[in-house]
């Protein structure tokens, strides 16, 4: 009977510690999202499924072409993942369908195609000490910083960076940012 109540014991105390590593994990260092829509295209798809480093940050700042996830302000539980364009005290504006960062143009090669509508970066947007523009590489169809209801998004708000894609299996592996 003491064998059969330490074994119980010894199995109740695996699935706590089981249970509390996952909780660190997800909460701190990791968690696991799916692509939904085709903003991101051709970079990331639809249906993909990615594991989001929630540490780096932690330790460094976010870099321009960072693949980030953060909150949609006005849904609850539904995040969008772009790509980090322009950094914390620069200018950012779009003309003529072309991306330009405190007046020069970004040599960038994310974009599908020339931007059809400059947005809110019609007009030049100087980002505050923790603000960061934000564009899906499917840049004609996406939401971000471009539109009023996404806006710049605020260091507090990155829940992390875009690391592995997990599924499909025939595209595993470590997502490149630059």
């Amino acid at each position: 009977m003491k064998g059969i109540i330490r074994e119980l014991l010894g199995l109740i105390l695996f699935i706590v510690i089981v249970a509390a590593v996952s909780f660190f994990v997800v909460t701190f260092v990791g968690q696991r999202t799916q692509v939904s829509g085709e903003s991101m295209e051709t970079t990331l798809a639809d249906g993909d499924h990615l594991i989001v480093d929630k540490i780096s940050y932690r330790f460094r700042d976010p870099n321009r072409y960072d693949i980030v996830v953060f909150p949609y302000r006005y849904e609850k539980n539904t995040y969008y993942i772009k790509r980090i364009i322009g950094l914390p005290g620069e200018t950012v504006q779009i003309i003529d369908g072309y991306v330009y960062i405190n007046g020069a143009l970004l040599d960038e090669h994310y974009g599908n195609e020339v931007m059809n509508n400059p947005g809110q970066a019609a007009d030049p947007i100087t980002l505050g000490p923790d603000e960061y523009f934000v564009l899906g590489d499917n840049r004609n169809n996406s939401q971000d910083s471009r539109s009023a209801n996404v806006g710049v998004i605020h260091r507090d708000e990155l829940l992390g960076r875009a690391w592995i894609r997990i599924w499909p299996l025939d595209k595993f592996g470590v997502i490149k940012h630059e």
